[in-house]
């Protein structure tokens, strides 16, 4: 039994090269692309075109992202069994699992809220672009 054990904890970390492998491409791309571009919504101008073109750029984006998000969750997925592992040597990669799983959370809730944020904020701006062109026709109306 015990030597059962140790082989399939064997085939843990073995399955874990490969899903932090796939991580690493994941990670990379959040790092060195995904972060920036979340960074970049954070600012937006006071127009609505503006936004709406940020809104757009931000569509592209967000299918890329969440692309990537998918794939990092697949890989993390793959490692569920895990927790069913309470060695020492398996330990270590348990931490860098939960590292892997803490970043990709902490980066696609980062896309949520960015995508919401977004989303409501260009809501905003067409409402209060109608209320202006209503006041502004009152006011030509009253003038009139």
């Amino acid at each position: 039994m015990l030597s059962n054990k140790r082989i399939q904890e064997l085939e843990l970390v073995m399955d874990f090269e490969k899903v932090e492998e796939c991580f690493k491409e994941v990670s990379n791309w959040i790092e060195n692309v995904g972060r920036k571009r979340l960074k970049e919504t954070i600012n937006t101008d006071d127009s609505l075109e503006t936004l709406v073109q940020v809104q757009k750029q931000f569509k592209e984006f967000d299918l890329i992202a969440s692309e990537y998000c998918r794939r990092g969750q697949e890989a993390l997925k793959k490692m569920d069994r895990w927790e069913d592992f309470s060695s020492v040597d398996v330990q270590s990669y348990r931490v860098k699992l939960q590292n892997c799983r803490d970043q990709l959370e902490e980066f696609c809730t980062q896309l949520d809220e960015n995508r919401h944020r977004i989303c409501e904020m260009v809501r905003l701006y067409e409402f209060f672009d109608k209320v202006r062109q209503d006041i502004c026709c009152m006011v030509e109306g009253v003038r009139s």
